[in-house]
């Protein structure tokens, strides 16, 4: 008899990263255009949340997501995207995504994890479709529809405010980019949760240093964020976004009674060297010619042989 080979779980998250760095890649690629530098800086961020922190169902979903039929309650609403996360059980954990742009690495995650087909990677950014560039609550692992920047926090202070009023075990994990500390209203709703003590709430922010116009330090600055979160009354960790381990340590930590915020520092080209000449301009990626493109053709041969 064979004896199984364990895997240590660092190991697995980091190979899943790596998958998820050259599924977009390739994507980019092949579509010459991307959002890019959120896969270099997220990768192992939600590797580390599917792969080994959320407590997860099995996806109820279709492997091939349904095209769009509605909006919610309307009579043929389109069925929430979150369902590729499992059923909304007590006792399983609920995932919101805030930053919607990073719809694509999400995708990557799902596929890589075995909820959403790899074949579903074809609708996106398809009339029709509800694998959008921009996701909303009917795209795959969506449960919310995030809007402009900043609002998914309030939405998912109050899934935790009315978890915890019901009884239920299960936590709720939001990931948020760290640009949307920009915004006002994401500050009101660390007040609130801070206020209503919801320990029940996990936070993982892809603290990469940049937005949509260029570096944060150029346009606004948020630092600094640690102390300002936990003058709100927050658990803040600071961790290194591309260490696992570090990663995972503040989720299984016990509760405080307060609300928990991991800024995960990370660096928007890792694994991609070649997308540090665009720097600051990170937000998407377009190639402006055919040579540039085949240098990312290159990289992603490179990336490949890395991913295996």
């Amino acid at each position: 008899m064979t004896t199984p080979v364990i895997v240590p779980w660092q190991e697995r998250i980091c190979t899943l990263a790596r998958r998820v760095r050259w599924r977009v890649l390739e994507h980019t690629v092949r579509h010459n255009g991307g959002y890019l530098s959120q896969a270099c800086s997220a990768a192992e961020i939600l590797s580390t949340l599917y792969g080994h922190l959320m407590r997860l169902g099995p996806s109820t979903a279709p492997p091939i997501p349904p095209p769009f039929t509605g909006t919610p309650g309307s009579p043929a609403a389109t069925a929430s995207g979150g369902t590729y996360n499992g059923p909304c059980a007590p006792h399983f954990d609920r995932f919101i995504m805030s930053p919607v742009h990073y719809a694509l690495v999400l995708y990557a995650v799902l596929v890589e994890t075995g909820r959403m087909a790899e074949a579903s990677l074809r609708q996106f950014n398809v009339d029709g479709s509800t694998v959008e560039m921009i996701g909303a609550e009917h795209s795959p692992g969506h449960e919310v529809t995030a809007g402009s920047l900043g609002q998914a926090l309030s939405q998912a202070g109050g899934i935790a405010l009315a978890r915890r009023l019901k009884g239920e075990s299960g936590r709720v994990w939001v990931f948020m980019s760290d640009g949307e500390f920009q915004s006002g209203q994401t500050w009101e709703a660390c007040q609130a949760l801070a206020h209503h003590r919801l320990d029940g709430i996990g936070v993982y922010v892809d603290v990469n240093g940049q937005q949509c116009d260029g570096a944060m330090g150029d346009v606004m600055t948020i630092e600094p964020l640690a102390a300002r979160l936990e003058a709100f009354g927050w658990q803040v960790a600071a961790v290194d976004g591309h260490d696992v381990n570090a990663l995972a340590l503040p989720a299984l930590a016990p509760r405080t009674g307060r609300p928990l915020v991991v800024l995960a520092y990370t660096d928007p080209t890792r694994g991609l060297p070649i997308l540090a000449e665009r720097h600051p301009r990170l937000h998407y990626v377009r190639f402006t010619d055919t040579a540039e493109r085949d240098r990312y053709q290159t990289a992603l041969a490179t990336l490949g042989g890395q991913a295996g």
